[in-house]
């Protein structure tokens, strides 16, 4: 028998209004939701994948409100222009073209779609490794430039628009609710001293809408060849798949000064409707005390964290241990503070009974935290009251971390009565005996430092449906959990 949730507020942070304000749907019941995705010209990093542990957790916390929810992450795989170290800029080379250079392949449509294609699918390995549930959609950039021109055109006999040597730029002198987003003062977004000044531009906040080819990549359009804009991307693939206006734009604080103002800019402008009702932001995560960035080689990759025998669950639960609009500085000592506390957490549930019920008192408590703008440190903080809570049966126990878990996401829900298992536990008949040689013989590896012969075992063990979480217990150096 199910559990029935209760009605109850949904309160989010709208950045447009800078206040907690009540969730209110456009249809009842549903959510449409739009999450700026990745742009495919590197392997993401874990500050990047932030946003996506963070628009997951969101997801699902209207899933555990019984909301229908079309969630839509958008691919970026032509247009956004680096602009050195200004990722919003309408100067510099495209990233995909970097892409291509840096992997010595030609500069062709073809070759952009397959590197393109090859980060999309690291990126998607890196969702599925942090337990993210997968979007309804992946738009692509590039598979969409119909509906770009069809918008800029749009803005065109609206008056918005006008034409320079390098392309079609937007005017924001005539949206006059420029920088609305995040209340930003327009002498905020001034061009920066690493971007010369393009002179053709009526106001240093106007940005591109359409730009004219000076290579060989280019798509046919009515101001020539070209490529559309990094803003009007977002905007034409959000409205193509969720209407205009939807529920919820997500996205890094780094976008609202400039990208998703733009976005609301030429969108309102074009159909004189808002583009979202609300928009939520995560905060960044620095590494070092300095913001993760791939232009300054200041970042890691999810690899990266596995090879120091960090799992992506881990990693997972020390994010949902700070609030999404809480900046957090990554060091490896806090996550392995954390995998540590899921081993713990893994492992008392699985020596909990089956056939347990969910304890409404503890439920209704973990649905008002994440109700209130996704307060998961204090949902993770009642995981660890209810193990103390001596009135609450084991098995009552197990199922209310379980179903907590449909929101933290964090594998519990799949985790198999007695179904982890260390060194001194290999009778157990839940775990497959080959699975646990495996496991020993990796651990073996890692003990001679042999450390990618290790990780091609480890591997192996994903690959069959299992995973490995290593300890520091000197008598067990791991638990096999099921993926």
């Amino acid at each position: 028998m199910g559990v029935v949730i209760t009605k109850m507020d949904i309160k989010l942070y709208n950045t447009l209004s800078g206040k907690k304000e009540k969730f209110k749907p456009i249809k009842t019941g549903q959510v449409g939701m739009y999450n700026c995705g990745p742009t495919v010209y590197d392997r993401a990093h874990i500050g990047n994948l932030r946003s996506y542990v963070f628009a997951d957790t969101l997801r699902r916390m209207f899933e555990y409100n019984s909301y229908s929810v079309k969630q839509i992450i958008n691919v970026t795989d032509v247009g956004h222009l680096s602009g050195e170290n200004l990722g919003d800029a309408d100067s510099g080379t495209d990233k995909m073209t970097k892409a291509l250079i840096r992997e010595n392949m030609p500069l062709t449509l073809a070759t952009m779609k397959e590197v393109a294609t090859k980060y999309f699918n690291l990126f998607v390995e890196d969702m599925k490794d942090l337990n993210i549930e997968l979007p309804e959609a992946f738009p692509r950039a590039s598979e969409t430039v119909e509906q770009d021109i069809d918008l800029i055109t749009k803005i065109e006999e609206k008056g918005f628009t006008y034409i320079t040597s390098d392309g079609v730029y937007f005017d924001t002198s005539k949206f006059k609710a420029y920088g609305k987003l995040g209340n930003i003062k327009l002498s905020s977004l001034k061009e920066g001293a690493r971007v010369a000044a393009n002179s053709e531009k009526r106001n240093s906040t106007d940005f591109a809408l359409w730009k004219i080819a000076t290579g060989d990549i280019g798509w046919s359009s009515p101001w020539g060849k070209g490529f559309p804009g990094w803003h009007i991307e977002c905007s034409a693939m959000s409205r193509m798949y969720l209407g205009q206006p939807f529920d919820i734009h997500t996205g890094g604080i780094d976008h609202i000064p400039v990208h998703h103002n733009n976005e609301i800019a030429q969108s309102e402008a074009a159909y004189d409707v808002p583009l979202a009702n609300y928009w939520l932001h995560n905060e960044f995560m620095t590494i070092k005390n300095a913001k993760m960035a791939k232009s300054d080689g200041n970042f890691l990759t999810l690899g990266s964290l596995e090879t120091e025998h960090i799992s992506p669950l881990a990693f997972r639960y020390w994010l949902l241990t700070s609030h999404y609009r809480s900046p957090i500085n990554f060091t490896y000592a806090a996550v392995e503070s954390a995998q540590t506390a899921l081993i713990r957490l893994l492992a008392t549930v699985s020596e909990y009974p089956l056939n347990g019920k969910v304890d409404e008192s503890y439920r209704d408590k973990f649905q008002s935290f994440i109700n209130d703008d996704l307060d998961t440190p204090r949902a993770i903080a009642l995981i660890w009251d209810l193990f103390k809570d001596t009135k609450v049966s084991p098995a009552d126990k197990r199922a209310t971390i379980i179903d907590f878990d449909k929101v933290l996401g964090l594998n519990i829900s799949s985790l198999p009565h007695d179904k982890t298992q260390n060194l001194e536990e290999t009778s157990s008949a839940d775990i497959p005996l080959e699975i646990t040689v495996l496991a020993e013989t990796r651990e073996e590896a890692r003990k001679a430092k042999e450390w990618v012969k290790a990780d091609a075992i480890r591997k192996e063990i994903q690959e069959r449906g299992f995973d490995v979480i290593d300890t520091d217990k000197k008598s067990a150096g791991f638990i096999i959990i099921t993926r």
